[in-house]
């Protein structure tokens, strides 16, 4: 796999990483280097342990499949993608009128009024769901790196550094910024692996 595919790659994966991130510099009043490098250590590693995972999973299975791995790897890397997309989309709220209280926080809502953001604490207990959840699109794209003969370890230090980086950023985006760009990043983070994956199975034809 090219370099600069696999940095779309990691790029792609990060993004749901990326949106917690922004969400938790969202909730941090007084954002410090280490609450970043925090963030950014829970979701680089879990973003890099997960492929090698996938990976070694699917390479007991893979002399049974070589004849549709590139299916295999379009299939898993598409519906990834649209998920996110998806995901994205669902995010960008609904009309001030309905919009229940919980989902309107980056806004006015009915009756003028607007809650308090929710806290995110850095404690483990409240960290390591996020980075679980946010990398389980890793495992499946492991799970397709197998198929495709990718140089693993590499690879997965390639996408656990971008996302420490990527997560990173975010925090300081979160703080900066606001909310509403994370719907945004997972969107194209989804758009980026829908994009490879059709690739992938270009190529293969």
């Amino acid at each position: 796999m090219h370099p600069i595919e696999l940095l779309l790659i990691a790029v792609g994966l990060s993004m749901d990483a990326f949106a917690v991130s922004v969400a938790a510099g969202i909730s941090i009043a007084d954002v410090r280097f280490r609450h970043a490098l925090i963030v950014g250590l829970y979701f680089g590693f879990f973003q890099a342990a997960m492929p090698v995972a996938g990976y070694l999973v699917a390479s007991l299975f893979a002399d049974l499949v070589t004849s549709v791995d590139h299916w295999i790897a379009f299939g898993l890397l598409v519906f990834l993608g649209l998920r996110m997309v998806v995901n994205s989309l669902r995010q960008e709220g609904c009309a001030d009128r309905s919009c229940p209280d919980g989902l309107c926080a980056d806004r006015d809502c009915p009756g003028g009024s607007k809650p308090e953001p929710r806290q995110i604490s850095l404690s483990p207990a409240q960290m390591l769901p996020y980075a679980v959840a946010t990398s389980i699109d890793a495992l499946a794209v492991g799970v397709s790196f197998a198929f495709l003969d990718v140089a693993i370890l590499p690879a997965a230090l390639a996408i656990g550094i971008t996302t420490l980086l990527l997560s990173m950023v975010g925090v300081r985006l979160g703080n900066a910024i606001g909310k509403r760009f994370q719907s945004r990043a997972e969107l194209v983070g989804g758009v980026v692996l829908v994009l490879i994956g059709i690739k992938v199975l270009l190529e293969h034809l």
